[in-house]
């Protein structure tokens, strides 16, 4: 079987994440990082945990402000997000990438109205609906960064654009390549916004996000969704590969726009509930449950190896990946057990994330815990605060028992390992 999966499946599973698509995408992304994470902050005190806290910050009259910072960084990642995709698919093809990026919002923005219109009915023109750009716009982003990477790598490859004499300064050379694969991509977008509008009466990011992006959501905010992705970060892990950078990167956009779907329930003022259209399955789902402590959730087994080990090799080990896992680092553990290749601890290493995702899956679903909003916290921020930020006293209760439990179910695995050391140490000696 190992040999089955090393040469048939993984060569397959490294094609795909090698795709020039995936790699952009996967990279493009990451420049929303900084905006989810500062946004968090002012999410959080805006709505902090103790009531004192946002009573003292309204009186000072603070809560508009910090309100305002969150949305000026949550709502424009799609836009971020379509700038940074376009850019490094032309920048990974050798490519001076600013110029695609600056295409790509264009297009972004030319493909939405241009206009909104108030609970009376007026019209508001001339504005840009943050409502699209902001996680309802993550797919199309996804769609339109991708599609106009491609399309000016494709002129700056057949050498169609216009080229300046010798001398020219770099940024004007640039500007006047940008012109032709510029005319024909904004040309092209403004035909695509056109026939949305006067054909299918909508636009062709709200198209997207009711036909792509909703089941998108949907599929990853089921039972099955937990499933898969609980299991292709820890078997990804298992062959030596990155499984939680693949999978994060292929998945993040989803997951992001279910958190901010639900704090859009919130800023309606209404209960975030599955009835009112609330996701269970979140980045905050991902980052805190699944992945907390490092794939495979290895507290456990880290936990053994301080306190537990007799073997030499149990208890060094155990120091060295103590501090790391507390931020959720555990490479030291996975290449130095090991747990990569061991089909011994492929079992709790794989079964734990997958356990951990269906008690929350499910405490959430019966209301045991609350639901994610929108505040997020770096990925490694250690375990029980995290689970006490993005969710409160209750998420940091149910944290704290999900790590507890990873040490039963790493322990009979780890105490015979430990055992074997033990043993081949005395023999050594």
């Amino acid at each position: 079987m190992q040999e089955f999966f090393s040469n048939k499946v993984i060569p397959a599973i490294m094609k795909f994440v090698s795709l020039k698509g995936v790699v952009a995408l996967k990279d493009g992304l990451l420049y929303t990082m900084p905006l989810t994470i500062v946004g968090s902050v002012f999410l959080l005190l805006a709505n902090f945990p103790v009531p004192a806290v946002v009573n003292w910050f309204d009186s000072m009259g603070w809560i508009d402000p910090l309100n305002q910072a969150y949305g000026a960084t949550f709502n424009i990642i799609a836009l971020i997000g379509v700038i940074g995709i376009a850019y490094k698919y032309v920048k990974n093809e050798g490519y001076e990438g600013l110029n695609a990026g600056v295409l790509a919002a264009v297009t972004f923005i030319l493909t939405t109205d241009s206009f909104v219109v108030t609970e009376s009915g007026e019209i508001v023109s001339n504005v840009i609906n943050k409502t699209w750009t902001a996680g309802q716009g993550m797919i199309s982003a996804i769609i339109i960064g991708l599609l106009v990477g491609w399309i000016y790598s494709w002129f700056m490859k057949n050498d169609i654009r216009i080229k300046m004499p010798a001398g020219v300064p770099e940024g004007v050379a640039n500007s006047f390549t940008a012109l032709i694969p510029g005319f024909v991509i904004v040309t092209g977008a403004t035909l695509i916004y056109s026939f949305f509008k006067f054909v299918l009466d909508t636009t062709f990011i709200e198209a997207v996000y009711a036909f792509i992006q909703t089941p998108l959501q949907g599929l990853t905010d089921s039972l099955g969704g937990v499933i898969v992705m609980s299991l292709m970060i820890p078997f990804l892990w298992f062959f030596g590969i990155h499984g939680s950078t693949i999978v994060g990167g292929i998945i993040g956009s989803v997951l992001t726009a279910n958190s901010l779907a639900n704090q859009a329930i919130l800023d309606s003022g209404m209960a975030l509930t599955i009835e009112n259209g609330g996701r269970i399955v979140t980045q905050q789902f991902l980052d805190q449950f699944i992945n907390v402590t490092g794939a495979g959730m290895t507290i456990g087994l880290v936990i053994y190896m301080i306190f537990f080990a007799k073997s030499a090799q149990c208890k060094e080990l155990g120091r060295l990946g103590g501090v790391p896992g507390l931020f959720n680092i555990n490479e030291p553990i996975l290449f130095g057990t090991p747990i990569v290749m061991n089909p011994f601890l492929a079992i709790p290493f794989i079964a734990m994330p997958v356990i951990s995702g269906l008690i929350l899956y499910f405490s959430i679903a019966v209301g045991l815990v609350p639901m994610f909003g929108g505040v997020m916290v770096p990925w490694t921020t250690p375990p029980i605060v995290s689970g006490f930020l993005v969710g409160g006293w209750k998420m940091a209760v149910l944290q704290t028992f999900i790590l507890a439990l990873s040490f039963f179910v790493y322990l009979p695995f780890i105490r015979k390992i430990d055992k074997m050391n033990l043993q081949a140490e005395k023999g050594t000696n």
